[in-house]
């Protein structure tokens, strides 16, 4: 596998591989994703060997343009358009009822379809050349952190995929908001990102999905990726912590030992007595480096992690719903 640069000449080299039914590891705004042509059966099953992904976990659409979306879909509510209208190209994912252009494989066995118009200018460029919906899971081990950098979907995918082209840091640093379209002024949030509640409801009203901070019952169908299994973990085992910086730092030190770390905010460690890393000063800053940041430890070997908890709100729904998956739903309030 070689990483791939950014001339033109070495994008079509990309563009071929995915023309020719392999997979890539490319960039988005959001984070590196597993490229493959959407409508290629044998393709997208590639993507799901390549991470040992569940096949019932479905894979976004990514296009070049909203209005393509009628090349992939069997109708789309009005609604769709004025959520486009607003966000797209973006961070941000609309499930749709799909049409036989889509095989099953990649809708996880699904008649619905995640489509996202992604504005990283590599990926989009990549879309337009290869004239392909491109199909993109995060480029990360099936339940790992996701990567924001190459050298991450190097690490993880080495010789499990064609190449690699390097976008560098990944801007937003956690996957887009994904919704589904409930009437014609409401959607649900099925995962949260940087497209927050707080922006939809400019555009419609807003229902948030219970998985999105508990888990889906073993029978229930996950209808947007990140509902239903254990995602985001590192090796190390991951707590997160509710409470006030000082019940937090007294609870670390009840429970602190070989190996144990602490995932704080910027300007909680002045006066912080045990291992740490932070992760930013607010929940933007904490979105980009999160998965960053978990990666870390387990190259320092850390074995258990206790993270303060960030406020739901904004952006921080997003990291808050990676933190809980990252850590099987284990969140002690003090």
């Amino acid at each position: 596998m070689e990483t791939l640069l950014l001339s033109e000449k070495q994008l079509e080299i990309a563009v071929q591989l995915i023309k020719g039914g392999e997979v890539v590891g490319i960039p988005t705004e959001t984070v590196y994703g597993l490229g493959a042509d959407a409508s290629d059966e044998n393709a997208v099953r590639k993507i799901f060997s390549a991470k040992g992904r569940p096949a019932d976990n479905p894979l976004i659409v990514h296009l070049a343009d909203f209005s393509d979306a009628e090349k992939y879909t069997s109708y789309i509510p009005e609604l769709a358009f004025k959520l486009a209208d607003k966000f797209c190209p973006g961070p941000f994912t609309m499930v749709l009822p799909k049409n036989d252009n889509i095989p099953l494989v990649t809708s996880g066995g699904l008649d619905t379809v995640g489509i996202r118009i992604p504005s990283h200018p590599i990926m989009h460029r990549l879309i337009e050349l290869s004239e392909r919906p491109i199909a993109a899971p995060s480029a990360n081990i099936s339940g790992y952190p996701s990567p924001t950098s190459a050298q991450h979907v190097m690490r993880d995918m080495n010789g499990k995929i064609s190449a690699v082209v390097d976008g560098g840091k990944s801007h937003f640093g956690v996957e887009s908001t994904v919704v589904s379209i409930e009437n014609d002024n409401t959607v649900r949030i099925l995962r949260p990102g940087c497209v927050t509640k707080e922006m939809i409801l400019e555009v419609c009203d807003v229902i948030v999905d219970k998985a999105v901070i508990s888990g889906l019952e073993s029978n229930e169908k996950a209808s947007s990726p990140g509902m239903k299994y254990k995602h985001y973990s590192p090796c190390a085992d991951i707590v997160m912590i509710e409470s006030d910086l000082n019940s937090f730092i007294e609870y670390v030190g009840n429970h602190y030992g070989d190996n144990v770390y602490a995932l704080i905010f910027d300007g909680d460690e002045k006066n912080f007595p045990y291992r740490y890393m932070t992760y930013g000063k607010d929940s933007n800053e904490q979105a980009h480096l999160l998965f960053q940041r978990l990666r870390e430890f387990d190259d320092i070997h850390a074995e258990k992690v206790y993270v303060r908890t960030p406020s739901p709100d904004g952006v921080g729904l997003a990291v808050y719903n990676r933190l809980i998956r990252a850590a099987g739903f284990e969140v002690i309030r003090i």
